[in-house]
């Protein structure tokens, strides 16, 4: 890590000094030109690339040419891509500055970035609290100010939900949206790149420049009248006080803007989605990852990499991928019965009852201590399972396919960031992006922690 990390400058939205990226330990490797860089006067005038100006942390499963690419795990410590991977050459061609690349959780396997290889990942909030993940470090160091923007991944909730816990914006793309190549992947069917900054607009030009739209602007929503689906049923269940009030707050004011909310649940969403989810993923695993390995040229076996994992909860579930837990027969049914049913239970969903988008919280809780969190966390006067907790509602649009963004919506008691979550119909993101603009500049002026 650069030496330079604690004297980063921070950008003109961080408006009061805060923890620095090496207090949170936001990267994994920061580019040795990072504060020349940040000190250089920005191009005026016409003809600048749309991205000029923007430093980025990218989520270290991601290639960048001629810096680390570790995946958060010990034995890859010494790759080094010699290629972006296209979503990264798209960003540069388009004028935007790699500074890092951003810690996560070990193998993007996990959520809260707490990372037993390159040390966990703090809450820009607070640094007794995680980051959440597994795009913990990219999450961070937007929040910190260190930079404007960045990449995560997104297999089940790893962009929107540190996005969530750090109160920035966190982008879930429809499958298929964007370049894949370069990236160490869990789930072909599953992952996905997801844009993260710290505000929709800078978020939708990431999206643009990434899948090469012909035109960059966003709709403009009137909100009045704009018909969102509100389901109780699973997503608004066994939530935290705070979290509860928050999005309840958020209701009121969307409300009041003319939003006309359809609450219709997703009925069985939970039951279909648990079809899909861990039968997908950990099928795909092993399969995902060999072929991500013989990519490096490095010569390291699956059981190689498997016995050098750090994080015990990330060594358990690796295990059972590359050890054939989900049998063959159940994998198929989960791709090819269970999730066309999800996928046609949300299609129908926004066309019967005729909305847009739906709502819920991104998190059932705010972030967690980093001790004492890898297993399970306090709700509502229990433990309950991490994991699965902090997924449930992120959970089923990503086994879906369909585009989700994470949008800050207020702060617990303790002064930790509350999300929200906009899921919209697949493949379209555009409108999506531009719906969630609208909810934020409705929303913004009551999201500033007094």
């Amino acid at each position: 890590m650069s030496k330079n990390l604690s004297d980063l400058n921070y950008s003109d939205e961080a408006s009061t000094p805060g923890p620095s990226p090496s207090d949170l330990n936001a990267f994994i490797y920061l580019d040795p030109k990072y504060v020349a860089h940040t000190q250089r006067p920005q191009g005026v005038g016409g003809g600048r690339p749309p991205l000029d100006g923007f430093t980025l942390a990218i989520k270290d499963n991601i290639a960048v040419a001629g810096m680390p690419c570790t995946v958060g795990t010990p034995i890859l410590r010494g790759y080094t891509p010699i290629l972006d991977a296209p979503a990264v050459s798209r960003l540069r061609a388009a004028g935007a500055y790699i500074a890092g690349k951003a810690n996560l959780h070990e193998l993007a396997y996990g959520i809260t970035s707490n990372n037993r290889a390159f040390g966990a990942v703090r809450n820009a909030h607070d640094v007794r609290y995680f980051a959440g993940g597994s795009s913990g470090g990219t999450a961070a160091a937007i929040a910190c100010g260190a930079v404007r923007a960045g990449l995560g991944t997104d297999t089940g909730g790893s962009s929107r939900i540190p996005a969530a816990l750090n109160g920035i914006v966190g982008v879930r793309p429809s499958v298929g949206r964007y370049p894949m190549a370069g990236v160490a992947r869990i789930s072909h069917t599953r992952d996905v790149i997801g844009p993260m900054a710290s505000n929709v607009s800078d978020a939708a030009l990431l999206d643009a420049v990434i899948a090469d739209c012909a035109d960059a602007q966003l709709d403009k929503i009137n909100i009045h009248g704009l018909r969102i689906g509100l389901p109780r049923e699973h997503f608004q269940e066994s939530l935290h006080k705070d979290v509860a009030d928050v999005f309840n707050r958020t209701l009121a004011i969307l409300r009041h803007a003319g939003v006309v909310f359809v609450e219709t649940d997703l009925i069985e969403i939970a039951s279909l989605n648990a079809a899909v989810s861990f039968p997908v993923v950990l099928f795909e695993t092993k399969m995902a990852l060999e072929g991500f390995l013989k990519e490096t040229g490095l010569h390291i076996t699956i059981e190689q990499l498997y016995d050098a994992i750090a994080s015990p909860d990330v060594k358990e579930l690796v295990g059972l991928a590359i050890h054939g837990h989900v049998p063959d027969s159940q994998y198929r049914r989960a791709l090819l019965e269970h999730r066309p049913l999800l996928q046609k239970l949300y299609s129908e969903y926004f066309e019967k009852q005729g909305v847009e988008a739906v709502l819920f919280p991104t998190t059932p809780l705010p972030a967690c201590l980093v001790e004492g969190s890898d297993d399970t966390v306090p709700l509502n006067g229990a433990r309950v399972p991490t994991f699965a907790t902090f997924t449930r509602n992120t959970d089923p649009g990503s086994n879906a396919g369909i585009p989700g963004i994470s949008l800050p919506a207020g702060f617990s008691s303790e002064k930790l960031p509350i999300g929200i979550e906009l899921d919209g119909p697949v493949g379209t993101d555009r409108r999506l992006l531009a719906i969630a603009g609208a909810v934020e500049a409705v929303l913004k002026p009551n999201t500033i922690d007094s």
